[in-house]
């Protein structure tokens, strides 16, 4: 799943993410992305953390703090780089940052970190 306001980012994601055969879901904040979070349990989520209404950081946690969902990983995602805003993704539960632009290989290395985690378990 890739949650940002920007239609832009969403779609580029969503391209790289198809063209490597993932099942992609889209949401335009947090609060669009909770109801999908519960519909389609996906295996990985990608959040912006600059978004109305409910942030990245709000979004993170309210997925972190549901039973059903704490052990999907979320991958922030955010055009800042720095110590502070890694920080505080990791004190939202994020399970991993990616500075923006992204590239394709680098949302594809972090669906495979994180699924073959999940496989582990």
């Amino acid at each position: 799943m890739v949650i940002d306001d920007s239609q832009t980012i969403r779609r580029s994601a969503e391209i790289f993410l198809r063209q490597s055969g993932c099942e992609v879901f889209l949401a335009e904040d947090g609060f669009d992305a909770l109801s999908k979070i519960a519909t389609h349990l996906p295996d990985v989520i990608f959040v912006d953390i600059m978004m109305p209404r409910l942030d990245g950081y709000q979004t993170c946690s309210l997925i972190k703090r549901n039973a059903r969902f704490k052990f999907i990983p979320v991958i922030m995602l955010s055009s800042k780089d720095g110590l502070f805003d890694r920080a505080r993704g990791r004190m939202s539960g994020s399970d991993q940052y990616l500075t923006k632009p992204f590239t394709q290989n680098s949302l594809l290395d972090a669906v495979r970190q994180h699924t073959m985690h999940a496989t582990d378990k």
